[in-house]
């Protein structure tokens, strides 16, 4: 098993898990690994389509000179998840929950730095992370399960892609809902560059960016992307603010660009609206709107992992835990939704 895997047992959520008389909840049906059997074998012999799984840091986030508190973002929504209804519509069966991969050692160890050496170490840092959520992920992947990832900063979306790519033996789509491409220079991993690095990898084919922000897209970017026939977008003010392209249409242009081979569905919840997070943004997407592209995305047969990342939210302030919590529940719940 991964090095830093901190794996769930009954011990660890039963606490987190609000029973009530006459409903069932979905941490009451969740499935854990059972034994120290090798987790290519649990996976295997699990009738559990999807893997929960959280990312609890920062780090990449530090080392784009950004806003830290994704390392939050797990403990915040996991009690939220475990307390979903276990109904018709959304079954605890179908999960399995795996736990978490701990970086705290590394992040203490950041946070005790300044200036270019904090960040230069954060950089090498990500670097070692991406290797371990690659290889786990792959395990994931490789063994026949939909990895459903929550937490840390979108440097993670390259060992997702890494992972996901070398389990289906090809480069893989993928589907970002972000305010920002997250596609920068390669200057050293970081939470800005993840597409970037997966994509000069030969990880990435087509990338669909879906509603990013003309305010903080570079000229270099938006040129860049727009002589790349791998590359797609469309931007937040072309689809709410001139409404030149009606969202309908562009949702179904964004699956078609990415659906014909593997691809991961990337959420960065910088880009909805009032939502605490590493950038966050009062003006973007409203939680509706992103669950339903979620839904969407989530049916076609391709689909091969959803990555929630970049909630911050501050873990002294209850009403931000609960806004962060309650909106991934509902992220992860129309992602297994029948």
């Amino acid at each position: 098993m991964a090095t830093n895997l901190v794996v769930y047992d009954l011990k660890k959520i039963t606490p987190l898990i609000t029973p009530r008389k006459g409903e069932e909840k979905l941490g009451e049906h969740i499935q854990l690994l059972q034994t120290d059997e090798p987790l290519k074998n649990q996976l295997q012999s699990s009738d559990a389509k999807y893997v929960l799984l959280g990312i609890p840091e920062h780090i990449g986030v530090i080392g784009n000179l950004g806003k830290p508190g994704t390392a939050n973002a797990w403990q915040a929504s996991l009690s939220f998840i475990l307390n979903i209804q276990h109904n018709k519509f959304t079954k605890g069966s179908k999960i399995l929950l795996l736990g978490h991969l701990d970086f705290s050692k590394d992040l203490k160890r950041i946070e005790s730095l300044e200036g270019e050496e904090k960040v230069e170490e954060a950089r090498k840092t990500t670097a070692s992370i991406d290797k371990e959520v690659a290889n786990l992920i792959y395990t994931i992947v490789f063994n026949g399960k939909k990895p459903i990832v929550i937490g840390g900063g979108h440097n993670n979306a390259y060992g997702m892609i890494k992972g996901t790519s070398l389990a289906d033996g090809n480069a893989i789509n993928c589907l970002n809902i972000d305010a920002h491409t997250d596609f920068r220079k390669r200057e050293g991993r970081h939470s800005g560059n993840g597409f970037s690095y997966a994509y000069h990898e030969g990880f990435l084919k087509n990338y669909f960016a879906f509603g990013i922000h003309e305010n903080y897209t570079s000229k270099k970017v938006f040129k860049k992307m727009d002589k790349n026939p791998d590359i797609q977008y469309n931007t937040f003010e072309e689809l709410f603010v001139r409404k030149e392209k009606g969202l309908d249409f562009e949702l179904k242009e964004a699956i078609d660009f990415v659906k014909s081979s593997k691809f991961g569905l990337e959420i960065d919840m910088d880009a909805i609206e009032n939502m605490p997070s590493s950038a966050m943004t009062s003006s973007g997407l409203s939680l509706n709107t992103v669950r339903e592209l979620v839904f969407s995305a989530k049916k076609s047969k391709n689909i091969a992992y959803l990555h929630v990342c970049e909630a911050a939210p501050n873990i002294d302030n209850p009403r931000e835990i609960t806004q962060v919590g309650k909106a991934i529940a509902y992220l992860v719940s129309d992602f297994i939704r029948k």
